[in-house]
């Protein structure tokens, strides 16, 4: 009997979070309480294993790419890395303010206190009392992580890198076959329970602007980044934005970063950027720079705080973006990966629950591909600006720059 070879669309993320929320939502209008309840149970134990997994992963992402970063001791990718993440905390900056003007006039009406109430309109059977206390807190794991990463590239310490990279691969394959699959089922309970207690109608409505407003954002930040790299560069910034299309529609299909990394090195060479150049900012900016990722995170997270009826005060915000940053620099090369390892931070320092959580990742992966295609689009803009700097040479750090970024790369693919 031949093998019937399943559709690739069935095996994506998008598809499955897209048949959960339907199915949650269709099931939820006519369905009684008690057949809830399972579902309900299984999102508070799922949430509690993202809450003790998370810190984990922040440790195991985070630690091994700041000793990488660290070991190579070089100007240029110091530079680059600061640049990088200069633009990320720019779009997450200029976001902030944007929907901050704009969500009390687009959002008006559509508040859900509800959301932040942990299980909804039906109670898991084991109760809020249930946790599975973590190893240690977020902000534990993010100066673990630094203390490890700069500690180990300080001092040298193959064994403990070794080691360090080892864990990075466990937490990878945590999330790939454990996270990943099971978020589609979450998303199901939780829009099922949100439709129980009569709040769905006002989420679709929500959900659609935020999406429009998110990827309009996206372009927004892209032309600047172009605006600010042509004036660098000398170039005209439009004829160069131009020119990396293949890659931003190649991230839109893939949603990876990694999977992109060729397309942007030929766009980025056609924008004049060196093979030298081009070969080390290219596969190190696919990891660490996460602009349109921090445009969506910051969209989503504002709008479910507005709908919650929560304050934040900007000093907390500008901490959540500054450490957002930081956290996703190591943000695994699958989709959804992103708001995976962001959930740390959108639950310690923003006081997320679960249902605030879930919903943030059905918004998030809906448009993943918008996030990743402005990241690597975002990509050639810096290394337009490392060439002009750089004036096309890397000088004695060449070999060694060019694998530090290989390497970081490949092990987010």
């Amino acid at each position: 009997m031949a093998h019937i070879k399943m559709p690739k669309v069935f095996r994506t993320l998008l598809f499955w979070v897209v048949v959960a929320i339907a199915a949650g939502i269709g099931l939820g209008l006519f369905v009684p309480n008690w057949f809830v309840v399972p579902f309900a149970t299984f999102n508070a134990v799922f949430g509690q294993y993202l809450g003790f997994v998370v810190p984990l992963i922040i440790v195991g992402l985070v630690a091994p790419a700041l000793a990488d970063l660290g070991a190579s001791a070089g100007k240029w990718l110091l530079i680059t890395t600061l640049i990088a993440y200069g633009s990320t905390l720019f779009a997450g900056f200029a976001t902030y303010f944007v929907t901050k003007a704009l969500y009390p006039s687009l959002l008006a009406g559509q508040k859900m206190v509800k959301l932040g109430a942990p299980g909804g309109a039906v109670s898991s059977l084991l109760g809020d009392d249930f946790t599975i206390p973590p190893v240690f807190d977020v902000f534990t794991a993010l100066v673990l992580a630094f203390l490890l990463g700069i500690g180990v590239a300080s001092v040298d310490s193959r064994i403990m890198r070794e080691g360090m990279r080892e864990f990075r691969n466990i937490m990878l394959a945590t999330i790939k076959k454990t996270i990943v699959p099971l978020l589609p089922l979450h998303i199901f309970g939780i829009f099922m329970n949100l439709t129980k207690s009569g709040e769905i109608a006002s989420v679709i409505v929500t959900m659609v602007k935020i999406v429009i407003v998110s990827i309009l954002l996206t372009f927004v930040m892209l032309i600047l980044q172009y605006l600010l790299a042509g004036v660098i560069a000398r170039t005209n910034p439009l004829v160069a934005l131009g020119r990396m299309m293949p890659a931003y529609l190649t991230a839109l299909g893939t949603a990876s970063s990694a999977a992109t990394i060729p397309v942007t090195l030929r766009c980025s060479e056609k924008n004049g950027v060196s093979t030298e150049v081009a070969s080390f900012t290219v596969p190190l900016c696919a990891t660490i720079h996460l602009a349109g990722s921090t445009v969506k995170i910051v969209a989503f997270s504002m709008a479910v705080l507005y709908m919650s009826g929560v304050s934040v005060s900007f000093g907390t915000y500008a901490g959540f973006i500054a450490m957002l940053g930081i956290t996703m620099i190591a943000a695994p090369g699958v989709p959804g990966g992103a708001i995976t390892a962001a959930q740390g931070v959108l639950q310690g320092m923003l006081a997320f629950t679960d249902p605030m959580y879930g919903l943030m990742v059905a918004l998030y992966v809906a448009i993943d591909s918008f996030g990743t295609a402005c990241n690597v689009t975002g990509d050639g803009a810096i290394a337009m600006i490392i060439n002009k700097m750089a004036t096309g040479s890397l000088g004695a750090e060449r070999y060694r720059s060019r694998a530090v970024a290989q390497e970081l790369a490949s092990a987010n693919d």
